[in-house]
């Protein structure tokens, strides 16, 4: 099993600079915000914020695509 999960996001609303829709984010693991309704995110300012759940889609990807994503990252 996959160490790294990734989402697509959906949403962004009020955070337009931060997330962009239809992108690729990594989500980090944080069980405390799970239970908030929030997910941590690697956004484009380079570090990892809580963002509402409802703003992602979490992916399965297969192997290969993954570790093609973590080596361009």
């Amino acid at each position: 099993m996959s160490k790294h999960v990734f989402a697509i996001c959906i949403k962004n609303t009020d955070y337009e600079v931060s997330l962009e829709l239809r992108k690729l984010y990594e989500i980090l693991p944080d069980p405390n915000s799970e239970n908030l309704g929030m997910v941590r995110v690697v956004d484009e300012s380079g570090d990892d914020y809580l963002y509402p759940q409802t703003f992602f889609i979490p992916l399965s990807l297969p192997t290969m695509v993954e570790e093609q994503v973590l080596l361009a990252a």
